[in-house]
């Protein structure tokens, strides 16, 4: 039987990186069935996003990292996935990490900020449960927009889930996919 975590704060994952939450976006919560059909495929299960956009695009990403922090056991990022192929964005990510949860080898690859996080853990054999949170449709802020390359305001959709490492839940994840894919 699976417990329920408490939905990461949207707010607070936003702003780790945005002091203007404008900047990235509006985000309003929305249900799965009044997503798109190809959002709800991307969006709406409990797997890892790095896997769910290796299948639909058929091919390996890579991770960009644009910002990172590391206070005290929390290591924080906002990164890019993009495809191995044409560096095409593919998706967006805001992901806080507990480290009390994870082996030192898993955190220093992670810090290393070469490979998608879910690649990581996959092949690093750690214990994991992805957990869906929320659903959101988000009108793109200007920062967003321009990583995306679209027009401010463009409405995209993302998620919000936790990473359950060895039982505990150690990974906080805002994950918004390219619009259009």
């Amino acid at each position: 039987m699976s417990s329920y975590t408490p939905a990461p704060d949207i707010s607070t994952l936003i702003e780790l990186f945005y002091p203007e939450s404008a900047e990235f976006g509006e985000p309003a919560k929305v249900a799965a069935d009044s997503m798109p059909e190809l959002y709800q495929k991307l969006l709406a299960h409990e797997h890892h996003m790095t896997v769910t956009v290796e299948s639909h695009y058929d091919e390996l990403v890579d991770v960009q990292v644009l910002e990172s922090m590391h206070v005290a056991n929390y290591y924080s990022r906002k990164i890019l996935l993009t495809k191995q192929s044409d560096k095409t964005v593919v998706q967006f990510g805001i992901v806080r990490l507990n480290f009390d949860y994870l082996g030192i080898d898993v955190q220093q690859e992670i810090v290393g900020e070469g490979r998608p996080l879910g690649r990581i853990l996959i092949e690093r054999d750690v214990l994991r449960r992805v957990e869906l949170s929320e659903l959101w449709q988000i009108a793109a802020g200007q920062d967003l927009a321009d990583l995306f390359g679209f027009e401010l305001r463009t409405k995209v959709w993302g998620r919000t889930g936790w990473i359950h490492c060895n039982g505990e839940p150690a990974i906080e994840l805002l994950e918004v996919v390219a619009p259009a894919i």
